[in-house]
């Protein structure tokens, strides 16, 4: 297959302990790239298909072309975009603090943040905001990291 991304490409990521991995293409974005969302998987499936009813572990930013490039993932095929992941997520971003609490989070959804103090319970779901390697993101797939 093609080594540039197209948007609906399903990408596998092969895991410590024979597993394997999967996620999404969903969005790019000027500044942070490839945006995927990581299916909550960890074993080989049979047809790509069934993974769009597979439970949702994770968004995360992801340097796609450069990780193709380099053979740390591999696209086995594309999928349309469910309804419900075709919107630009909001994300939640916030630094923290000596001990380790954020005390002022912002929200950006792709073109603006907008700075929201605390965050309600709802917000705590949106997924922060980050450009993960492929180390961070097949640790956050084994370990079941939900963020």
């Amino acid at each position: 297959m093609s080594k540039r991304p197209k948007l609906g490409d399903i990408i596998e990521i092969s895991l410590p302990n024979n597993g394997t991995g999967y996620a999404q293409y969903t969005h790019k974005n000027k500044q942070y790239g490839s945006l995927l969302r990581v299916f909550q998987i960890s074993q080989k499936v049979g047809d790509i298909a069934e993974l769009l009813s597979t439970k949702h572990q994770f968004t995360t930013f992801f340097p796609l072309s450069a990780a193709l490039a380099r053979g740390i993932v591999r696209v086995i095929g594309n999928l349309a975009i469910k309804d419900e992941y075709q919107d630009f997520p909001t994300f939640r971003a916030g630094f923290a603090n000596k001990s380790g609490i954020v005390e002022v989070w912002w929200l950006w959804d792709g073109e603006k943040e907008v700075r929201v103090g605390e965050l309600s319970a709802k917000q705590m779901e949106y997924p922060i905001r980050g450009v993960r390697n492929d180390t961070l993101l097949i640790e956050r797939i084994g370990s079941g990291w939900q963020g």
